[in-house]
């Protein structure tokens, strides 16, 4: 799921930079996207890395994830992010798509082990 998840902020980031899809140009979403897609890649590599300490990073990144994905749709409501139909699906399917992950860590989880 990190895998996809950090793919799906970086896409975003890409078409916020203008760099994909004209017309969807935004500066604030395009860093909030990247550092989010960002954190989701350090936790993805942390999984690898440190495989005792998956639960953890896959839950801490995705609710990182989440908590900026939140943000964003606070952006939207009071009128500061951009307001365009992709924009709101997106974000509407990647909080599905968070929650879900968490709950699969949640489910799937081992506890933490000291190495």
């Amino acid at each position: 799921m990190l895998v996809v998840e950090a793919a799906s902020f970086l896409l975003a980031a890409a078409i916020h930079a203008g760099a994909l899809v004209d017309g969807y140009r935004h500066g604030e979403a395009m860093v909030a996207e990247t550092v989010i897609g960002s954190v989701l890649l350090v936790g993805l590599v942390t999984t690898r890395v440190r495989p005792r300490w998956t639960f953890s990073a896959a839950v801490i990144v995705q609710a990182f994830a989440l908590l900026g994905t939140l943000v964003g749709i606070w952006t939207m409501i009071v009128g500061v992010g951009p307001r365009t139909v992709p924009d709101v699906v997106y974000h509407a399917a990647i909080v599905l798509v968070l929650v879900a992950g968490i709950g699969l860590a949640w489910r799937t989880r081992e506890p933490d082990r000291p190495e």
